[in-house]
């Protein structure tokens, strides 16, 4: 069986962070927030997880500076 990689992307306290787990060729984001709880994204490729990061850090819905959104996109490139 293969194994499951687990990847941090980002993690600014206890209850605020994304990961993402590979299953083979499966992707599992797993959002950590807490105003919404545990929210799981799936994808089927790289490609489609990157469209979903770059939507959902948007510059215009990230609540940050543009240097930690720049590293949370890198961050998932390298996934």
């Amino acid at each position: 069986m293969a194994s499951i990689k687990k990847v941090q992307v980002y993690k600014r306290d206890k209850w605020n962070m994304v990961n993402v787990e590979v299953h083979g060729t499966r992707l599992i984001v797993r959002e950590i927030s807490d105003q919404w709880g545990e929210d799981n994204h799936e994808f089927l490729s790289r490609p489609a997880l990157m469209h979903w990061a770059e939507h959902r850090f948007s510059a215009e819905k990230f609540d940050g500076d543009e240097e930690e959104r720049l590293r949370i996109l890198a961050a998932f490139r390298e996934v």
